[in-house]
């Protein structure tokens, strides 16, 4: 079954419930366990289609109480895991679905083969800039796109798509150019992920930057109702999704570009003077700047202003609302981000350096 149409209450059964009602939840779900709790949702065990095949073969009855096959779950996680690293212990232990747990042993949340379950839906669209050359990753990118570059065992791009889909984005463009096809081919249609993925196509001759691929969205006719969620494809970030677009509710402003913090140590020490004389040295003094993280939410009505079918940087657009005097909000990122655009952020992102 589609996750997108299962509720958090559809996976779980109270502790006084039989091995029928373990049965049913399974059937509902398509799941293969059902996850056993008590008054306050707390995970009591789980019980798995095996375990109760094994105990009707037994001769246990049916309407038995579902505490007589239950077990601790063979993985556990908590909310702040990331969707990639979950699918990939659910890959290693061989299961299928995860029990998100909090501070308090609570289920609130479950992962799943297929998508994340328990996390509200947003109506917010994203759109992921996939389709740069990459050419100062070369030869890394000479036969696949840079967002298509393994880390930690999977595409870039892919990290991107799972987070965005596991904070409750449902529907994502991924804007391609170079070597558009192989994106195309490992994503689908994005039912594998949790999530509905598009795809908006420029040329190849005639790339169209950060910005000019939203062109492609407003001129298709598929235009968001809500604040729209950008982002770069070549960013390691496990960022505050539900956080920023909440920032951006609040704040009142046209666009909001999220902002990470650079950090730059210089590697002598300054000597600071007055008037010709020593005032002090600063050894090896740590500068800090705000920079653009590659992630912005923008109001629905600024896809009008990207012109068509040319290269368009997205700050020219953040420029332009300057400009009219229209507020720009900047959210503070403070989660790990890293861009990945040349040989050392790359082995970095690697841990490789």
């Amino acid at each position: 079954m589609d996750t997108r149409q299962v509720s958090l209450s559809d996976t779980v059964v109270p502790s006084g419930s039989s091995l029928r009602n373990c049965l049913a939840v399974m059937h509902s779900t398509g799941f293969d366990t059902a996850f056993l709790v008590d008054s306050e949702s707390r995970l009591i065990g789980v019980v798995t289609a095996e375990a109760v095949r094994e105990a009707l073969v037994n001769g246990i009855d049916v309407d038995s109480s579902a505490h007589e096959v239950a077990v601790e779950p063979a993985a556990v996680t908590g909310p702040e895991d990331s969707r990639a690293r979950v699918v990939d212990v659910m890959r290693a232990v061989g299961i299928s679905q995860v029990p998100v747990i909090d501070d308090s042993g609570r289920v609130v949340g479950v992962h799943a083969s297929n998508g994340m379950i328990g996390t509200p839906h947003r109506k917010n669209w994203a759109v992921i800039i996939a389709g740069g050359f990459g050419k100062r990753l070369a030869p890394v990118t000479n036969n696949i796109p840079k967002p298509m570059v393994r880390i930690a065992g999977r595409p870039i791009l892919e990290h991107l798509v799972l987070h965005l889909a596991c904070a409750g984005i449902r529907r994502i463009f991924l804007s391609v150019n170079y070597l558009g096809h192989i994106i195309k081919d490992y994503f689908g249609d994005g039912s594998a992920f949790g999530c509905s993925i598009e795809y908006l196509w420029d040329d190849e001759d005639q790339p169209l930057g950060t910005g000019g691929p939203l062109s492609l969205l407003w001129d298709s006719g598929t235009r968001p109702n809500e604040p729209l969620l950008v982002l770069n494809g070549d960013l390691v970030t496990g960022f505050a999704v539900g956080k920023l677009l909440d920032a951006h509710a609040a704040g009142g402003a046209v666009a909001t570009i999220a902002a990470s913090e650079y950090h730059h140590e210089v590697p002598f020490g300054v000597v600071e003077t007055e008037y010709g004389r020593l005032r002090r040295i600063a050894e090896k003094p740590v500068h800090t700047w705000p920079v653009n993280s590659g992630i912005y939410v923008l109001d629905p009505s600024l896809l009008a202003r990207v012109p068509k079918g040319t290269l368009y940087p997205i700050t020219k657009l953040f420029e332009q609302c300057l400009e009219r005097g229209e507020p720009v909000g900047v959210w503070r990122l403070d989660d790990p981000w890293q861009d990945v655009g040349k040989p050392e952020e790359l082995a970095r992102a690697r841990g490789q350096r």
